[in-house]
Order: structure tokens, then sequence, then C-alpha cells
């Protein structure tokens, strides 16, 4: 059963993947705001009414784009609607629309507000604190002051309702499966939702009201804006930290304190978006490194249709082997898939300040914007890199290790395996290395300098293979091939890098292994 749900969840990948994160997160958001739309017009949804949600959508989208596309030309940066449609649609969610002037223009300073922290509160490129409930958090605290009474909109969460339930978790899950943060944000609903029963309890027996947990669990899960919360804006990449673990804490400080709202002074609650924002700067503090600017140097042919990219940067880089960094690459008329793609670094951190990423050319014919875009790039051309992510990291200790590559999956081993040599550490590894064919084998030198054991599956038979490597013999690799290539495979902590779909294929071998940690990747 285990490996059966490991196996459909590569298969989604796979659909998932053709999409951009952001793209994935816009369109969610779209189908999310027609549903709601579709209810409010059919009654289900009492409030907000149709006029009010394209009414308001129509504000936030016009101020957010126009504020973005003044920033994005001052300081020179290519103009991303996709962006302002996100932080639009989230607010539209999270703020009480309304077509009253007063109301319209509390909308618009929010939506203000939210775009211009996307360039004034951030470190290095990397956002500190989440732009919509940023735009959101500071409307509410201005309304609850006396001078600013007049605004006709603060935070409701409206989204927050039960006939939405349905629609929020299937998108969001959607997102969260695209974006690997299904466990992060299932710690955050569970810390939330707890503390949420906990609290009612607690408030029932202070006024001497009777208290039924199964009441009040449905409550805190249908009738709250945790799953809205969780899916669509504590899992923003720009405002996580780069570890899991850490990624975690976050999770569970949201939680707590969305969960239970405390009163700052009478005057208003530190409620979901203001218990977010908390969550931003704890991220924040373990995410200080910020972004780099990496010059490119050259670029090469690693196999006849992979490319390797040499960059010199420029600022401190900070990363651990087999972390990803995420590449902007600028370009005109951007298509589905953005202008952002995560790489494998291949380099080891002992190599800086030189870095490395590979990337497979893909289809010829019709190429996506942003790999013709990376083509086109000339040395001495400078790309922002936003941080360094991941948990595709070797355990600590002398524990025997699996790594199972596909084409230019090896990547991220390259430089773990690279940073054993450079640091003089000995380790029990076996890497298997599946390829079309021998000359689809990249990086065979490097690997080979390694000294570490190697099992080859290609169609063709490798010419000169180093002495500790061996082809399988033209077979294909599947679970069964895979733990007769390694006896031992249940001993080892197993790692795999390459399409969701060999993932899937290998599932049921790969669970017998100690652990298990996958870095699926769908192509560019």
């Amino acid at each position: 059963m285990k490996s059966s749900f490991a196996a459909a969840r590569q298969r989604v990948l796979a659909v998932l993947g053709s999409l951009s994160m952001y793209r994935l997160v816009l369109f969610a958001l779209i189908a999310l705001a027609v549903i709601a739309l579709v209810l409010s017009l059919l009654g289900v949804i009492v409030s907000p009414t149709p006029l009010e949600l394209v009414a308001s959508f129509v504000v936030l989208a016009a101020v957010i784009s126009a504020v973005d596309a003044v920033a994005q030309r001052m300081l020179r940066l290519p103009w991303r609607i996709e962006s302002s449609l996100v932080t639009a649609l989230i607010l539209l969610f999270v703020l009480r629309p309304g077509v009253e002037p007063a109301a319209l223009l509390g909308l618009a300073i929010a939506g203000a507000v939210a775009s211009v922290s996307k360039y004034l509160i951030a470190w290095r490129g990397r956002h500190i604190f989440n732009p919509a409930a940023f735009g959101a958090a500071v409307v509410s605290i201005l309304g609850a002051f006396g001078a600013f009474d007049w605004l006709g909109t603060s935070s409701s969460w409206w989204v927050g309702t039960p006939v939405l339930t349905i629609p929020v978790v299937i998108l969001g899950l959607a997102v969260l499966w695209r974006t690997e943060k299904v466990r992060v944000v299932a710690v955050f609903l569970l810390v939330a939702v707890a503390t949420s029963v906990v609290r009612q309890a607690v408030q029932a027996a202070q006024f001497d009201i009777a208290f039924d947990v199964w009441t009040a669990l449905p409550f805190a899960v249908l009738q709250s804006p945790f799953l809205f919360l969780g899916a669509f804006m504590l899992s923003e990449p720009l405002t996580l930290p780069p570890r899991r673990r850490q990624q975690i804490v976050v999770a569970v400080v949201v939680g707590l304190l969305a969960g239970w709202p405390i009163s700052i002074a009478g005057l208003f609650t530190l409620g979901q978006e203001r218990a977010l924002l908390i969550g931003n700067l704890v991220a924040f503090a373990f995410a200080l490194r910020g972004s780099v600017r990496l010059v490119l140097e050259r670029r090469r042919f690693v196999t006849p249709t992979a490319q390797e990219l040499t960059f010199r940067a420029k600022g401190r880089v900070r990363f651990l082997p087999g972390q990803y960094l995420e590449l902007d690459v600028p370009h005109r008329r951007p298509d589905a898939r953005g202008t952002r793609r995560e790489f494998s670094i291949v380099s080891a951190p002992a190599d800086l300040p030189t870095l490395r990423i590979a990337y497979k050319n893909g289809d010829q014919k019709h190429p996506s914007s942003y790999k013709r875009a990376l083509a086109a790039a000339e040395p001495g051309a400078t790309f922002a890199v936003t941080g360094t992510w991941g948990d595709f990291i070797l355990p600590r200790g002398e524990q025997p290790v699996l790594m199972v590559a596909a084409g230019i999956g090896v990547t991220p081993f390259v430089s773990q395996l690279r940073q054993l040599q450079a640091t003089g550490q000995q380790r029990d590894v076996v890497l298997v290395y599946v390829a079309s064919d021998a000359s689809e084998l990249a990086f065979r030198d490097e690997l080979a300098a390694t000294g570490v054991r190697t099992v080859v599956f290609t169609r063709d038979e490798p010419a000169e293979l180093p002495a500790h490597w061996t082809w399988g013999q033209g077979a294909r690799l599947d679970a069964e091939t895979l733990e007769r290539s390694v006896p031992d495979l249940a001993d080892r902590h197993a790692f795999i890098s390459g399409p969701p779909r060999l993932i899937a294929d290998l599932a049921p071998a790969l669970q017998k292994a100690r652990t298990l940690t996958t870095d699926a990747f769908a192509g560019y």
C-alpha cells in the first residue's frame, strides 16, 4: 500500500510539473474565484454578492498591477503580471469585498501596501512578509483606530466557509503536491485545529457553557480559513526557510497563533494574517542569507543533449550538497511555465565562488520560452537567484547510501560526491545511473574520480568503464532489477533523482530501504 501511494504521488507530480509553481497557484486561485462567483450567483454564498466580488477584484488587480509595473520599471525588473494577480486574488478572499466607495478605497490601499511591500520590505530579493498578509494586516490595524474607521474593509477571511471547503482542499492539494509542502502544511493544520479546539473548550469553561468536541472540531476545520491560509499563503516559497525542519517550526508557530488569536490592547486580535507575518519573521531568521547574483562565465555540452552552465557568484552563497537553487531568467512573452526554474547545484560548496548547474535541452522543435532565453544567454549575463533550498541531503554519520540517478538527475549526486572527495570523507556509497544510452552519461569523469561503486543502465555498453563501474547488460531498470543490483538495499539510505514516473516504477523496491528521499523533476 505504501509503495502504491508513492507511485501514485509521483505520477501526479509528473502531470503537475507541466506548469510552473507560480502559474499553478494562479490557475488554482482563478478556479476558486470562479467557483465562489458561481456559488454567489446561485445564492449559496450570500455574502459577498457577485457584484461585490467582481468590483473588488477589478480594483485590487488594477491597483496592484499598476504599482507593480511602476516599481519594476524603476528597479529595472521584468513586470510579473502573474505575481500581481496572485496577490489580488488572495486579498479578494482575505478582505471583506464591497462596492461602496469607502470599501473600494480600503481595498485599493491594501493592494497598494501589499505591492509596495514586495520591494521595500525585502532582503536581497527575498520577501520578508507575505505581501497579501501584510496588506490585509495594515488595513485591519488602521481600521481599528478612530482616525481610519472610515475604511470600508478589513480582514474577514470569508473564504473560510463550509461550501468552499472541498474546492479549497482539492485546489490547495494540487499546489502543495507540486511544491512538496504537503507535510509542512499538514503540521500547520493539525496545530491550528487542535489549538482552536482547546481555545473553544477554555472559552466554554469560562462562560460555563457545555463543550462538545465533535461540534468544535468541524467548526475549526470547516468554518475557519486554516485550509486556505496553509495551502495558498503559508506555502509561499519566498517566505519559507530552506530546510524542512525549519519549515516545520514556522508551521507550528503560525498554527499556534492562528488557532488562538491574541487581542492587542483590546483594539484588534492577532488573527490569521498577523499570525502568518510573525511566522514570516521566524522564517526570515532561518533564511537570512538572502539571494545572490550569478554571472555566466561559460557553457559546455556534458552530453549531446545536456548543457552545463558555469557561473561566478556575486555575493555570499551558502548551500549544502544536494540542494537546489531557483534561477530567474527574465524574457519577453514567457509561456505557461514562467521565468523561474529550479536547478540542482552540480558544484560542491568547496568549489565556491564557482557555481555550476546543468539542464537537458529537451524538445528542440518546441522548446519552452525559458529554455530559449537561457540558451541565448551570453557570457557576462547576470541572473538573480532567490536562494537555495531543499532536503535532498545525505544523512550525517557513516551509514551506507544508495544513489539512483536518471540522466541529468545525477547533478545533486555530483555535488555530494565531490564534497565528500574534497573533504576526504570515506563513505559506503553505491550509485545506480540510468541513461538512454552511453553518450548520455553526464559528468562521467568526475564521478569516476570519486571512486564510488557505480552500476550503469544504458541500452548500449559504455566503452572503457572504470574498474569500479559495471554495466547492467542492457536491462531496463525496474524494482526487481534494482533489488538484484543492490542486494543490501534494505541497509542503505536511498536517494533518487529523476522523472516522477521512474520514481513511481522503482517505489516497490525503494520503500524497502532504511529511508527514502526523492528529488523529482518534470523537465523545463
